[in-house]
């Protein structure tokens, strides 16, 4: 939830104190940032260096607060191509310093204006190291940011944003999905068909596939079975996207069909969960969770190692060390973060099915992990044969 106050950024900054509030009681006082007023959400960090346009319009970052650890903000400023939804997602935003003035050819704006222009409440001006190693040591938690007329006695803000609704338990990707199907033509010439079930997805997830010949159909969250097979599909694809992946029975249900025929199948991040569980497995939360455009994971097939995008505070609970039994016969853990031996991928040994805990569309991003579009096409092309 937002409420704010817009201005030029030069009337929000003159006199606009703002504070952080985290819900085990810890304030950090700073500068307002973006529109005035206040905001609540889960606190995160990203540790991306760059690529803060595409991580404020990633809809998986619905109801977070995110925490920017790199130290200056804004250089680029804002343009109208590097969007990758119609808007900007994010709860709140909070930086450590702001640039004065945005210095890039594809500037139309500074990021302060855009987000006061959106309505997006932020702070600036705040030890993030500091509280980067907080929420690491305790945790992703809730938080709010509040300035101006918002503002009040710290304890009362406390006790509100210890009143806001947990992450966990959180069902969103219907909130961010599409409510109309549309359609993302091939680049060149059409090779396979493919319907993609929007749980937050990506502008540029579709573009990937359709640079591969792909003619993409993208589907609302609550799309059925039939109306997947309507489009006579090569290949199905499920999305990334925000909330906890257990309140997500209506995807599982619908993969599970997709899994019964054996159409070919790809997931990402939250279609990763939603593999998981359709395959039999639980998921978890993370305690603060993969974000940014700088994590390795290794992929177990190849051993190679890549560096990959992440925005993700939940995770598949599925055996790193054997092969598992399903009702899709055999399966294993394709992928794994070295940092901390989170399951970044799964994969059916006897049909065409896999999937990943992170962002191959790299958008923002490294572009390590672009095979996998062209993994999902040579299972497309299998099937076919």
């Amino acid at each position: 939830m937002t409420t704010s106050i817009q201005g030029t950024a030069s009337q929000r900054h003159k006199a606009a104190p703002a504070v952080l509030v985290l819900e085990d009681g810890r304030v950090f006082h700073g500068r307002a940032y973006g529109a005035v007023g206040e905001t609540f959400g889960e606190a995160v960090f990203s540790t991306g260096m760059t690529g803060y346009q595409e991580t404020l319009t990633d809809p998986s970052y619905d109801r977070q607060i995110v925490v920017a650890t790199a130290p200056q903000i804004g250089n680029t400023g804002w343009n109208d191509e590097d969007d990758e939804s119609g808007r900007i997602w994010v709860s709140g935003y909070v930086v450590r310093d702001p640039a004065r003035v945005p210095s890039n050819w594809r500037a139309k704006r500074s990021l302060d204006d855009e987000l006061a222009a959106q309505g997006v409440v932020g702070i600036s001006g705040i030890d993030t190291r500091a509280l980067t190693r907080h929420l690491r040591e305790r945790g992703s938690m809730r938080a709010g940011i509040f300035s101006g007329e918002a503002l009040g006695p710290e304890t009362e803000l406390v006790a509100r944003v210890q009143s806001q609704p947990h992450m966990k338990g959180a069902s969103l990707y219907e909130e961010v999905a599409t409510q109309e199907a549309y359609v993302v033509p091939a680049v060149g010439e059409k090779r396979f068909t493919v319907a993609a079930i929007d749980l937050g997805i990506k502008g540029m997830t579709p573009h990937r596939m359709a640079e591969r010949g792909i003619e993409v159909h993208v589907l609302p969250a609550t799309a059925t079975a039939d109306e997947v097979y309507a489009v006579d599909p090569d290949g199905v694809f499920f999305s990334n996207g925000p909330g906890d992946p257990a309140t997500a029975d209506g995807p599982v249900a619908l993969m599970t069909e997709v899994l019964e025929r054996r159409t070919p199948l790809f997931g990402i991040c939250f279609g990763n969960q939603i593999l998981g569980r359709a395959l039999g497995f639980g998921t978890y939360k993370l305690k603060y969770g993969h974000r940014g455009i700088n994590q390795p994971v290794q992929d177990r097939t190849t051993g190679k190692v890549e560096v990959t995008a992440h925005n993700h505070g939940f995770a598949v609970d599925a055996p790193l060390d054997k092969v598992s039994e399903t009702k899709f016969g055999r399966a294993e853990v394709s992928h794994v973060c070295l940092n901390d031996d989170v399951v970044e991928g799964l994969q059916l040994l006897d049909q065409p099915a896999f999937s990943v805990q992170y962002h191959p569309e790299a958008a923002a991003g490294p572009h390590d992990a672009a095979y996998l579009f062209d993994r999902f096409v040579s299972l497309m092309e299998g099937q076919r044969a």
